[in-house]
C-alpha cells in the first residue's frame, strides 16, 4: 500500500489537484475533507490529476464523484487528468466518463480551448 498524498496548485483555469498514492477505503475521506476546503468560482474548472495514482477502489471512486458535485455546486467544472488505465476502465464501466470530463493529461486539462477526451453528455 502507498500512502495518499494530496497537493494542489493554481492553474488559469483553477485548481489542480495531484493525488499520489492509493485512494481506497483508508485514504479516501482525506480527498473528501481536502476537496470540501477548496473554494471555487463560477465557471473554474478543478483539475484532479491522477498521473500518480496508484490504486483506486470504489471509495476512491466515491471522492471523486464527491469532488465532482462540490465543484457542480459552485458552478465549476471538473475534469480528471491522466487517469490510469486500471482507474479508467473502472470509469467507463460504471458508466462515469459521461460524468467527468477525462484529459490525457493536466497540461489539456488546464487548457480552455481543448477538448476532453470525453465530454459529459447533457
Amino acid at each position: 500500500m502507498s500512502k495518499l498524498k494530496i497537493a494542489a496548485r493554481d492553474a488559469a483555469t483553477g485548481p489542480v489537484v495531484e493525488i499520489t498514492g492509493d485512494l481506497d477505503y483508508d485514504t479516501a475521506h482525506e480527498l473528501r475533507a481536502f476537496i470540501t476546503t477548496l473554494v471555487l468560482h463560477p465557471g473554474q474548472r478543478l483539475v484532479l490529476d491522477l498521473a500518480h495514482l496508484e490504486l483506486c477502489d470504489s471509495s476512491g471512486i466515491g471522492a471523486l464523484i464527491v469532488a465532482r458535485n462540490h465543484a457542480q455546486a459552485a458552478q465549476a467544472g471538473v475534469a480528471l487528468a491522466a487517469v490510469p488505465g486500471n482507474t479508467l476502465r473502472v470509469l467507463r464501466i460504471l458508466g462515469l466518463e459521461q460524468v467527468f470530463a477525462i484529459h490525457p493529461d493536466t497540461r489539456t486539462a488546464t487548457r480552455g480551448d481543448v477538448p476532453p477526451l470525453m465530454r459529459r453528455s447533457g
